[in-house]
């Protein structure tokens, strides 16, 4: 059976989902989670995706947009919009075990708040700077540096942990 032609926003779901699902994964440190983070990053930029498509960068204002959801979660539990056709198909992606292969990595980026795996995302995997980054999560700049300090400082505390665990 022929395959229709796709739109612009599903051509771009279509290229990008792997990318966009790895992302989600070191912002949320879990499978489930990170399905439902990019599955609502994507129907809020399908919803707009006319004006998204005129920006630069649509694939950063997806990731900007998962990294807003994700710092404030606690906003919006109960606040989920169901949609009839979510842009969820599923994905062979074998560089997603670059990002989840490690498991002491994974778990301590687990042991990261929201708020701090995301500007150590931002800063470290997007490379944004801290205005940047503040602009981003809706903070000050020195918020982001306290932010990161405390993040950095917890990983090098647990890899501590770890290694002197291992003998």
């Amino acid at each position: 059976m022929p395959q229709p032609d796709l739109g612009p926003f599903e051509e771009f779901v279509e290229h990008r989902l792997p990318a966009l699902y790895r992302y989600a994964r070191v912002l949320t440190g879990n499978r489930h989670d990170a399905e439902d983070l990019v599955q609502e990053a994507l129907t809020r930029t399908g919803a707009s995706w006319r004006r998204v498509q005129r920006k630069d960068d649509p694939e950063g204002y997806v990731r900007m947009t998962m990294v807003r959801l994700v710092a404030n979660r606690r906003r919006r539990w109960g606040r989920e919009e169901l949609t009839p056709d979510p842009p969820d198909r599923p994905v062979a992606d074998h560089g997603l075990d670059r990002v989840t292969g490690d498991a002491g990595f994974a778990a301590a980026l687990a042991g990261l708040g929201p708020r701090m795996r995301g500007v150590l995302v931002l800063r470290y995997v997007d490379q944004l700077s801290d205005p940047e980054i503040a602009q981003v999560l809706g903070c000050s700049p020195s918020t982001v540096r306290s932010q990161a300090a405390r993040a950095l400082a917890k990983l090098r505390t647990t890899v501590t942990a770890e290694e002197e665990s291992r003998g």
